[in-house]
């Protein structure tokens, strides 16, 4: 009589993701960009209403839903925040953010995933009103202020020209 079926190889038991492990909230993060008269230009939005760094400027971006990929998060995010559609083979990848809390909450373990975007369809325009007070480009080497640190660390990287490492840890 053959054996009784037992978990699959490819999970884990329903507790193993229980105290000592660090559980990621994954995020995607957009940058649109374009030439500006000046040099690239960036889209970026005022955060407004939504808890966590109102008045500051921010790219698109938000957090990835379950049974999501970040790729999908990248492009819903584009739609919903901005009313563009991009193509997900379009999404250039530019870094992975690891930000953590040593010995923080595991909700403050997070990872941000950056893509890169310059061709989209429709004319990106604020779509969430409740979310962000104001939105438009601005110059990649003059950003407005203030800008989320984190993304700022990315933001300013691609203004210097500087290759942006695959992976990036920001401890706080």
């Amino acid at each position: 009589m053959p054996a009784a079926p037992g978990p699959a190889a490819d999970s884990y038991p329903e507790d193993d993701h229980v105290d000592g492990r660090s559980l990621l909230v994954a995020a995607a993060y957009v940058v649109l960009r374009r030439p500006g008269p000046t040099g690239d230009e960036v889209l970026m939005q005022l955060r407004a209403g939504t808890g966590y760094m109102d008045g500051w400027w921010a790219t698109v971006a938000g957090h990835v839903d379950p049974g999501e990929s970040v790729h999908e998060a990248a492009v819903r995010e584009a739609a919903e925040e901005a009313g563009v559609v991009v193509d997900p083979a379009d999404l250039e990848p530019l870094t992975a953010l690891h930000r953590f809390e040593r010995g923080g909450p595991q909700v403050e373990q997070r990872v941000d995933v950056f893509f890169q975007v310059t061709r989209w369809r429709g004319d990106p325009a604020l779509r969430e009103a409740d979310r962000a007070a104001a939105m438009g480009w601005y110059p990649l080497a003059a950003l407005p202020d203030p800008v989320v640190p984190h993304e700022r660390l990315v933001l300013d990287l691609l203004a210097a020209g500087a290759a942006v490492p695959a992976v990036l840890s920001v401890p706080r």
